[in-house]
């Protein structure tokens, strides 16, 4: 006979549900996209009836948008990554490129949430525009911030980045479109590209170029 859980252990189970739903709502976004995803395939995926994930979300575009916000939550880490970059600015863009690489384009969340912006951001530009505002838009002010105080400190000059910070990341962007356009058929070397990547921006951008 199963033991019956305490209070306790069941209002943990009940604050832990929306994030197993959203989790869940995202493989089947991913397998399915919008249209064809049905919320009792979700719901099943968890063990819950369609009612119940109605009890949390209201619609299943509701759903939807939370699912996006559950999975770009880490980029709240990447904000604060870039803030605490350290050493000259050599090395903080060095830094900076490798946080963008790792968490967007290695990150398969990132990249499939790249996906659902590409393929339903038509049906849904309310939410692609907020995910750009409260996720992307911090990420290239972060940026800014970075080329600006490189250009105050006499280590970076003057350039379109200080306006256009997006250029930086382009190229990590570049390689995300990349993976999930070919996968394993036409491999780029990460390493390599990123070198590149870091190669052009930190020579184009320094004070003075070395040789």
């Amino acid at each position: 006979m199963a033991k019956e859980k305490s209070p306790g252990q069941r209002a943990q189970r009940k604050a832990e549900r929306p994030a197993e739903i959203l989790d869940a709502a995202f493989e089947e976004f991913v397998a399915r996209g919008y249209a064809a995803t049905r919320v009792e395939d979700i719901a099943a995926r968890v063990g819950l009836t369609k009612g119940a994930v109605y009890f949390y979300f209201e619609t299943k575009e509701d759903l939807f948008e939370q699912t996006l916000r559950h999975v770009s939550s880490p980029f709240s880490d990447v904000r604060q990554d870039l803030a605490a970059l350290e050493g000259s600015f050599e090395d903080r863009i060095r830094a900076f490129l490798r946080i963008m690489y790792d968490r967007i384009a290695t990150d398969r969340k990132s990249r499939e949430m790249l996906r659902f912006i590409i393929s339903e951001g038509s049906r849904f530009p309310h939410i692609v525009d907020r995910q750009y505002d409260e996720m992307i838009l911090p990420l290239f002010d972060a940026a800014r911030r970075l080329f600006r105080d490189g250009v105050e400190a006499g280590e970076l000059r003057p350039s379109a980045l200080l306006v256009l910070p997006e250029i930086a990341a382009s190229p990590a962007l570049l390689f995300t479109i990349w993976q999930m356009l070919f996968s394993d058929r036409k491999k780029h070397d990460l390493e390599s590209f990123i070198e590149a990547h870091a190669d052009i921006l930190i020579h184009g951008i320094l004070a003075k170029h070395r040789y």
